[in-house]
């Protein structure tokens, strides 16, 4: 499911799997299809 975020710079959406956040509905539900569920392994 993608969640809708508003935050001072503008609305983001993220990813309930991991977190991500994301500009664009489509481009965060493109995704989360892909999505694993953990932080992606290039956030540290």
């Amino acid at each position: 499911m993608v969640t809708q975020t508003e935050r001072e710079d503008g609305t983001w959406f993220a990813c309930d799997g991991c977190g991500m956040l994301f500009d664009a509905r489509e481009d965060a539900k493109q995704h989360e299809t892909d999505c694993d569920g953990e932080e992606p392994s290039y956030i540290q």
